[in-house]
């Protein structure tokens, strides 16, 4: 055998050696920072496991908590919670919570199963006390408008329900996390403040809306503005407009003198596009509806989602 040989396979076995060490690096990096998957399921701070299935009680447990639990957000940012689909790592991390931290109103219904086969030790449907719009009392509440959050209101006593849920999970934090809550309860009093001083400047006649689906009307029942249609009918982005539909809805923009269509970060915005190209109304895309912002977006908190939403509707239709 020659010394070229000897040499050449040498050098074969450093370069896999160096190719084995980069990729043990890459997978201790992921796991050092908490890691994640397509479908979410990052995991941040430390203390007693808790899960949250979508953006808005993430970012909400997140303010409360402050750090003390380990977190994890089923929903990643722009998902839709009402079409996911739990992966087996999702499933595993809901076994091993303390506590689940659900919406109800049919939003995350997808977890009912997943929770009974999972063996979750406790539930909490964070949106409990709230009144539910379209709901019929008939039927327990479990029908209405799941979007409760575009409503400060609604979202403090979301805090409550989290605060309460942590603080039996892990009473020597009880203090912590109850004045945490208050701090952002206090926070969301300010932004309301600035959401209803944003709308009011707009003149009481533009204060007309149509939306890609509908999905604000707490936003709007809140602050005073007119719901005109919504491009894709019910509270599900699922559903698709019929051609009357459609025809209705135009000739209702043009009667109207709707001045915007709004369309949601979360879904396609090509019908909605059309639309305004055949009723010559501007069209605003960016609203955050069933889902937070990324990080950096400024809508990756709820209050700030709430500003972010307000600040394009009202530039639109002043």
């Amino acid at each position: 055998m020659s010394i070229r040989s000897i040499d050449s396979r040498s050098h074969r076995r450093q370069h896999q050696a160096l190719l084995l060490l980069l990729a043990l690096l890459a997978l201790w990096v992921t796991a050092a920072c908490g890691g994640g998957d397509d479908d979410g399921g990052a995991t941040t701070g430390t203390g007693v496991k808790v899960v949250a299935t979508t953006t808005q009680i993430g970012a909400l447990t997140r303010e409360v908590a402050g750090g003390e639990v380990e977190l994890t957000v089923l929903l990643s940012a722009g998902a839709d919670a009402h079409d996911y689909e739990p992966s087996p790592k999702a499933v595993a991390q809901i076994k091993d919570a303390r506590v689940v931290l659900v919406n109800g109103i049919g939003l995350d219904a997808w977890l009912d199963n997943v929770i009974s086969g999972a063996g979750a030790e406790r539930v909490v449907v964070v949106t409990d006390g709230i009144a539910i719009r379209g709901a019929d009392a008939g039927q327990g509440g479990g029908v209405g408008d799941p979007h409760v959050w575009h409503d400060p209101e609604n979202v403090k006593v979301m805090v409550d329900n989290i605060a309460a849920a942590l603080s039996e999970a892990d009473p020597e934090k009880a203090a912590t996390f109850q004045g945490n809550g208050d701090a952002y309860k206090a926070k969301l009093d300010a932004v309301d403040a600035q959401v209803r001083a944003l709308i009011d400047s707009i003149p009481a006649e533009n204060r007309k809306i149509v939306t890609n689906h509908d999905s604000f009307g707490y936003f709007f029942d809140r602050y005073g503005i007119e719901y005109a249609g919504a491009i894709i009918p019910g509270t599900s982005k699922d559903a698709q407009p019929s051609a009357k539909e459609l025809a209705n809805l135009t000739d209702l923009i043009k009667r109207e003198g709707v001045k915007a269509i709004f369309a949601e970060e979360e879904v396609d915005p090509k019908v909605a596009r059309q639309l305004a190209a055949d009723t010559g109304v501007a069209i605003v895309t960016g609203l955050y509806a069933d889902s937070l912002g990324a990080p950096g977006s400024g809508a990756e908190t709820v209050d700030g989602m709430l500003l972010s939403n307000a600040t394009k509707i009202a530039e639109a239709l002043r």
